[in-house]
């Protein structure tokens, strides 16, 4: 169990994920916080996270901190994605080791299982065949961070664990018109096209590809609980179990903003992986499940896009 008084640093706490981490730990009653910026301390520069580690000397670490994007920015910046989460991982991951941190967790995504893996997506799959092309530059970085938090538990006894969220969404979230992901896209899409009183709202695909969604808030409970509840090589699912077609998304969140206009789609645009549910059974046998049913997260979501003032820069 973490103490209550113990040092721990948030890596990207500024980002939705991370955000809701600082939400979580400070709601538990963890008072000693460790923060840095991008700009006090940039991630890819080796020796300024070597001399941060050192002087901080954290006791735990959440490495919520990574270039995200959805399937244009993956596919429009495929170098970019790698470099940059390989090379912030890897100086986060080894520096926390050099300077005795006593546990470690490492934050990938489900993208990291192969394209056509069996559903739902079990831990075990990972790497047992090719990924999705169109983040496949992310994947791989993610995978490289968490099999060496893997090996240094193997080679020097550390206690590093990885857990792989589904799709997520909440506060914070980057609702970029076309740098986001799917769900707050949407928020933004027909937001905005109910404003404008547009009478029809193209999206990407078909409509038939299934996704899982998790509030980020579950998350973070999640994650504090792994730290305090959890030890293994193995990565965790972190999931609802639950999931539902991008048509039936997208039918929601045109609702829950109050969009009525027809809704049409555009099959010459890339539809991505045909399914992506996690296996949830570990983290549920381990004693945690999902608290925020998806009509009630949309709202909340919703709500923060309304109250964002940088939605429109991001």
């Amino acid at each position: 169990m973490m103490e209550k008084d113990a040092k721990i640093y948030v890596a990207g706490h500024r980002g939705m994920v991370g955000s809701a981490i600082v939400r979580a730990l400070t709601k538990a009653g963890y008072h000693n916080i460790i923060t840095r910026t991008h700009k006090e301390l940039n991630l890819c520069r080796q020796a300024d996270v070597e001399e941060f580690f050192a002087a901080e000397k954290p006791d735990y670490v959440f490495l919520a901190a990574a270039k995200v994007g959805g399937i244009v920015a993956n596919e429009s910046a495929l170098a970019d994605f790698m470099y940059d989460n390989m090379i912030l991982e890897m100086n986060v991951i080894h520096s926390a080791w050099q300077n005795g941190c006593k546990k470690l967790l490492f934050l990938g995504s489900s993208c990291i299982y192969p394209r056509m893996a069996p559903q739902p997506m079990p831990e075990s799959c990972l790497l047992t065949s090719e990924l999705e092309k169109t983040n496949e530059a992310y994947a791989l970085a993610k995978i490289s961070g968490l099999k060496y938090c893997e090996f240094l538990n193997r080679q020097y006894g550390t206690e590093y664990i990885s857990a792989m969220p589904t799709n997520l969404y909440g506060p914070n979230d980057n609702y970029h018109p076309t740098h986001s992901h799917v769900l707050p896209a949407l928020i933004r899409r027909f937001h905005e096209a109910k404003e404008q009183g547009l009478k029809e709202v193209t999206c990407w695909g078909t409509g038939t590809p299934l996704r899982e969604f998790l509030y980020v808030d579950d998350l973070a409970d999640a994650c504090l609980f792994l730290m305090n509840n959890y030890s293994g090589n193995e990565t965790v699912n972190v999931g609802t179990g639950k999931e539902l077609t991008i048509k039936e998304l997208t039918e929601l969140v045109a609702e829950i903003v109050g969009y009525e206009g027809e809704i049409k789609w555009d099959p010459t645009k890339p539809d991505g992986t045909p399914r992506k549910l996690l296996d949830v059974t570990k983290l549920k046998n381990l004693g945690w499940t999902y608290k925020t049913e998806l009509p009630d997260g949309i709202r909340m979501a919703y709500d923060d896009f309304l109250h964002n003032p940088m939605r429109a820069e991001r």
